[in-house]
């Protein structure tokens, strides 16, 4: 597989997406917004359903957000999220953060939340990145980390979950651990202003148990992810069965708790 070329390991099953529309910009990027201003121009890189967009969009106005993905359809479904919340000062466009379609400097603010850990070239993106913001202007990335989520009851079927989507993430080209690597990933694109953070989803009530298990349940057996990890080999049909059996369980634990913990870079220069 080239280097530049990665599989999308989640796709867009609506498993997936009932994840992405809970995504405010409240609980996904609370280190940059103290960085937003009224009238900036931002670019939000792999917007998906576009529930952050939309937050970053009102944000920032009368300023713009261009929202870009891969695909058409999912940038319709993030389009309609900003025509409901009647947003006008957004726009949308395919394009592949590896070769952005946009003048150097064109944005005072360029956002990726849980891109860079799907893309072949994360220190390429990152260059790009930081080739379309303004000098001055700010590069913000958030990737989650697969093998530093912890959960209780230590459960040995969430343990094979975690191996098994790690094993498929790497297979597509894309890495499953960026949330540590994003320090570095920047610092190789060639930013020397850097503040790295972190943080981190807790699902622990039964409310965010029951939401949680109940996702990655069906996208184990049922999304993009499950076709892909049973072509691979990295699992059979039966044991993505097992594993989503184990999430439904999980979530019916009273003291169940799960961490989902994520590497945060702010760059500039």
């Amino acid at each position: 597989m080239p280097k530049e070329t990665a599989v999308y390991t989640h796709g867009h099953h609506e498993s997936v997406l009932r994840s992405h529309r809970w995504r405010t910009a409240a609980n996904s990027a609370g280190y940059l917004l103290g960085e937003l201003r009224s009238g900036m121009a931002v670019l939000d890189v792999g917007c998906g359903p576009g529930t952050i967009t939309a937050d970053l969009a009102a944000l920032v106005a009368p300023g713009r957000v261009t929202a870009v993905d891969t695909g058409t359809g999912i940038l319709e479904q993030a389009a309609a999220v900003a025509a409901e919340r009647g947003l006008e000062n957004v726009e949308f466009a395919v394009a592949d953060v590896h070769a952005l379609d946009f003048p150097d400097g064109s944005f005072d603010v360029v956002h990726a939340h849980q891109v860079l850990q799907h893309v072949g070239d994360p220190v390429q993106a990152l260059r790009e990145m930081r080739r379309v913001c303004r000098p001055g202007g700010v590069v913000a990335a958030r990737d989650s980390d697969y093998a530093a989520m912890a959960w209780y009851p230590e459960t040995p079927g969430l343990a094979e979950w975690q191996e098994v989507y790690r094993r498929v993430a790497r297979a597509n080209g894309g890495d499953p651990d960026a949330g540590r690597k994003l320090l570095s990933w920047a610092r190789q694109a060639g930013f020397t202003d850097i503040t790295p953070t972190a943080a981190a989803w807790c699902f622990a009530t039964p409310e965010t148990r029951a939401w949680w298990s109940g996702l990655w349940a069906d996208r184990t057996t049922d999304s993009v992810y499950a076709e892909l990890a049973v072509r691979g080999g990295h699992a059979s049909t039966e044991e993505l069965t097992a594993i989503a059996d184990t999430w439904r369980n999980w979530g019916a634990e009273e003291d169940g708790w799960f961490l989902v913990p994520h590497g945060e870079v702010l760059c500039r220069g």
